[in-house]
């Protein structure tokens, strides 16, 4: 008979995964041993290999558990029906309020996610993919004409999220600029550079 699953299950598993993303993201993926995980969770080893029969299963929920948070944050977000200019920092600010308390998880997603087997990375980019697909959906509102018959949707997507990828880097809460602030820079940052794409465009289609 299966054994039945403690009420607060799911609130430990969660705690688990922050405190362990925070160890892999402080010491490195591969420097973590399940034994020291499991000191620094204040748990027993054999606790922690009740929720995960893995070091490399525990890594996995850890990004899967973030992708699936900030898609669902960023798809319930979009307002397609807004303005493109205003839906596009409603994404921005959206994604970044879902980094909020998640820097370590970020981190690991951006540095340890190539540890994993392909096809546990197959599911994870998947997830990542679909993220950009929302974004880039956005970005090519603004300038539809640019975009449509050439490569450029990709990299100026991409570049975006340059941006936003390394936000955790810096960016200190109760600093001068808010989470809001840069949100709306970002934007502003990538809309002047695709209106200066369509006006380079303009004047060489003369």
């Amino acid at each position: 008979m299966a054994r039945t699953r403690a009420k607060d299950y799911d609130d430990k598993r969660r705690a688990l995964l922050h405190q362990a993303a925070s160890v892999f993201a402080r010491d490195g993926y591969d420097r973590a041993s399940m034994a020291g995980l499991a000191a620094e969770c204040g748990v027993s080893k054999a606790l922690l290999y009740h929720y995960y029969a893995s070091k490399e299963a525990l890594l996995f929920d850890i990004i899967n558990t973030h992708l699936e948070a900030l898609v669902e944050t960023v798809e319930d977000a979009d307002r397609p029906d807004l303005p493109p200019e205003e839906r596009l920092e409603g994404l921005v600010a959206a994604l970044l309020e879902s980094y909020r308390d998640a820097d370590a998880e970020h981190k690991v997603q951006l540095g340890a996610l190539q540890q994993l087997p392909g096809p546990d990375q197959a599911e994870l980019k998947a997830l990542e993919r679909r993220l950009v697909d929302r974004f880039a959906a956005a970005i090519r509102a603004v300038e539809p004409e640019i975009f449509d018959g050439t490569p450029l949707l990709k990299p100026v997507t991409m570049s975006l999220f340059g941006m936003l990828n390394w936000f955790y880097m810096w960016f200190r809460e109760g600093g001068p600029v808010s989470r809001r602030d840069y949100a709306r820079l970002a934007t502003q940052l990538l809309l002047g550079g695709v209106a200066n794409i369509a006006r380079t465009q303009l004047v060489r289609s003369r």
